[in-house]
């Protein structure tokens, strides 16, 4: 465990992850007081300009706070280092690190190794971005022994000496633009997960990804020859059937790529042992989650897809005729470059929120589309449209918060509108 005796530490923010990091500072003997810019119970109110009146042996900010900020940097005048919750969590951490990053997918491959690893014997927890805090897990009475990270581009921000056992990389495109000042700047935030990456340490990378050669690389692709690939239905390792989509509750090329960087960067996963773990295996809930099939008619849940690249990647994984609703919050995002996707992938498409209109009038130079107000009625023109063989795929494409309060809320919103079921799964 990290010493911090008689070390004094400012923690910056007072929500989950930088509580669980007061803790963690204080069980490693420092002196803490926690800071946020609202007011919160157990922490200081302050602003940029009482931070220059804090001197600190060590700042630790939360993910959520933007590093290059007056509020952080006001704090680090006088004072020691600048580390994120992750980099105290992970130094006090004892076992096996498997980080994972990539704008989306994320979350399901975390969970997905964090099943895989449970499958072979040893104890997993998935934490980081999703789930619990690394601080937390670290503070558990039996640590477990492999910690399945996820690990986003903010708290990637602020690593100094953190160096996991394996990485994974999923994807990258445009996000979060409104903490970047550019794509590029996004683009480094995240390659810092390979910044302490030594020769031997397995990397798991989607084939063709902008990410350096360090580590011994594995690659995956659901499009081109990769180590890891996709034929079919089958998923294939180095040309051999590993095991088949068909048996698992996942839907389409993206959730491919997550089973093969999953099965790739857990040690001692067999064919056998996946099938038997996978077809369990339950997704995240608004990640292209099958919610029901109706007369033949498969409805997909993937409310999560907030940004354009989410609901590029969920049209082009599918592989039945689709009936696409999309919309929501008008976030200055440009929707041009999606209609060769559209007009391959999808016959029909129903706009809804605040950008429905726009979103239309757009999606019409290709194929049939119509704008509503809500998504109630949205998934009422989609179903009485939809015939057998097909997908009613909601993939909004955009953020939530114009009609919703968050893509949980809106997700749980589709589901219910969608027609009484004859079979749910």
């Amino acid at each position: 465990m990290l010493n911090l005796t008689g070390k004094s530490v400012a923690v910056l923010g007072a929500g989950r992850s930088g509580r669980a990091a007061a803790r963690l500072a204080e069980h490693c003997g420092a002196t803490v007081t926690i800071y946020d810019s609202r007011e919160a119970p157990g922490a200081v109110r302050a602003t940029s300009e009482s931070g220059l009146e804090v001197k600190v042996d060590l700042v630790v900010v939360s993910p959520g706070i933007e590093t290059g900020g007056d509020f952080v940097q006001s704090f680090l005048k006088g004072s020691g280092a600048l580390w994120g919750e992750i980099e105290l969590a992970w130094r006090c951490y004892p076992g096996r690190t498997i980080a994972i990053t990539g704008t989306n997918g994320k979350t399901t491959t975390t969970e997905l190794i964090r099943d895989l690893v449970e499958a072979t014997g040893r104890s997993c927890v998935a934490c980081g971005n999703y789930g619990v805090p690394l601080s937390e897990v670290v503070l558990y009475q039996s640590v477990p022994e492999v910690i399945a990270l996820e690990i986003s581009s903010f708290q990637l921000e602020t690593i100094v000496d953190f160096k996991p056992d394996a990485v994974v990389w999923l994807n990258f495109s445009a996000d979060h633009m409104d903490r970047y000042r550019s794509l590029q700047d996004y683009l480094e935030a995240k390659l810092r997960i390979f910044e302490n990456v030594a020769t031997e340490t397995p990397v798991v990378v989607r084939k063709g990804s902008p990410v350096p050669s360090k580590g011994a690389v594995t690659t995956f692709s659901s499009d081109e020859e990769a180590d890891w690939t996709l034929r079919g239905d089958d998923i294939l390792k180095e040309g051999d059937v590993f095991l088949s989509m068909g048996g698992t509750r996942l839907r389409g090329l993206h959730n491919a790529e997550n089973l093969m960087a999953a099965c790739a960067v857990v040690e001692g996963v067999t064919a056998d042992l996946a099938r038997r773990t996978l077809a369990n295996y339950c997704p995240p809930e608004h990640r292209c989650e099958l919610v029901a099939i109706i007369d033949g008619v498969e409805y997909l849940n993937d409310s999560k897809a907030t940004n354009l690249h989410a609901l590029e990647s969920a049209l082009r994984s599918q592989t039945r005729p689709t009936l696409l609703i999309a919309g929501g919050k008008e976030k200055g995002l440009d929707y041009e470059p999606l209609l060769p996707l559209l007009e391959e992938r999808a016959r029909a498409a129903f706009t809804f929120g605040e950008i429905g209109s726009v979103l239309a009038d757009l999606f019409s130079r290709v194929l049939p589309a119509r704008a509503v107000e809500t998504l109630d009625e949205a998934v009422a023109l989609a179903a009485a449209e939809a015939t057998s063989g097909e997908t009613v795929l909601f993939s909004p494409g955009t953020s939530s918060f114009d009609q919703f309060g968050g893509y949980e809320e809106r997700g749980k919103a589709f589901k219910a509108a969608v027609p009484r079921l004859t079979k749910t799964l």
